[in-house]
């Protein structure tokens, strides 16, 4: 997760365990925007079976983003769009129905139009050996024969409103969409894979599973001066404990952001 970076810098972050794991969440955001409930992201669901959720160290068995969304009343047929950054396991297994033995995959949202940036389809659809194996086999199917696939090629998505539009960085895989939120207070950005977390923040910090690392600090860089002049804020999907931050400077000019709520449950304007 930290790619080069030794591990005595990365451990005073985010300190492993014995087996040298270390805790990540797989955390969406829910939107209510003009009638619509929109979700960015799906995480990573249930579909595992046994054997592959305990080498993931998936902990949970049970479905935790529908039974989380069912907790504020919203159940999956609700969910008008979902937003996939790109279609990683990690990042779309969500849209899955629990595993079941000897039961075929099956879409878990009946009504929702799925948004995926054209180039991480294309990714997903034939991928490359390096991160094959991030990839559901069948998904891309699955999304095609529910007719309600729309494949972004521009900075906006037909499903969406006036309020959203998207950056692209291809550091950690071609087309990764970044989701831009407008808000009364400033900008929030669904950071994806490109920022996983606060301590990535910092600019040299990439993961081994970036395609182009270098790229990736490149894209960094330009996104958070884009937010830190527009008073923006960085979602984060796979921090453990800080959800949202809002991007600032220290006094050397290294980028950090400053913690809105730990473990935020709702964003307000």
């Amino acid at each position: 997760m930290f790619g080069n970076a030794p591990k005595a810098m990365w451990e005073k972050w985010i300190p492993p365990d014995a087996k040298n794991r270390i805790p990540l969440a797989c955390r969406c955001l829910l939107v209510r925007d003009q009638g619509k409930t929109i979700l960015l992201e799906a995480g990573i669901g249930a579909f595992f079976e046994p054997t592959l959720r305990a080498r993931y160290g998936v902990v949970e068995n049970s479905h935790v983003l529908v039974e989380g969304l069912q907790a504020i009343g919203v159940e999956p047929e609700d969910i008008d769009v979902i937003v996939l950054s790109h279609l990683h396991f990690d990042h779309a297994g969500g849209v899955l129905r629990e595993y079941q033995p000897d039961t075929p995959l099956e879409l878990v949202f009946p009504r929702a139009t799925y948004v995926v940036g054209a180039e991480a389809w294309q990714r997903a659809v034939a991928p490359h050996a390096r991160d094959r194996a991030s990839f559901i086999p069948g998904l891309t199917n699955l999304l095609v024969a529910s007719g309600r696939l729309e494949l972004a090629a521009s900075d906006r998505a037909d499903a969406l409103g006036d309020g959203f539009r998207f950056h692209r960085s291809s550091g950690h895989t071609p087309g990764l969409l970044l989701t831009e939120v407008e808000m009364p207070k400033g900008p929030v950005l669904f950071a994806a894979d490109l920022i996983p977390g606060k301590a990535w923040v910092h600019l040299p910090i990439t993961m081994g599973y970036d395609r182009y690392p270098e790229l990736l600090i490149d894209e960094k860089m330009t996104i958070l001066e884009d937010l830190l002049a527009r008073n923006g804020r960085l979602f984060f999907t796979h921090d453990p404990n800080v959800a949202l931050g809002t991007v600032r400077k220290d006094e050397n000019g290294r980028f950090l952001v400053i913690d809105e709520q730990p473990a935020l449950t709702q964003l307000q304007a």
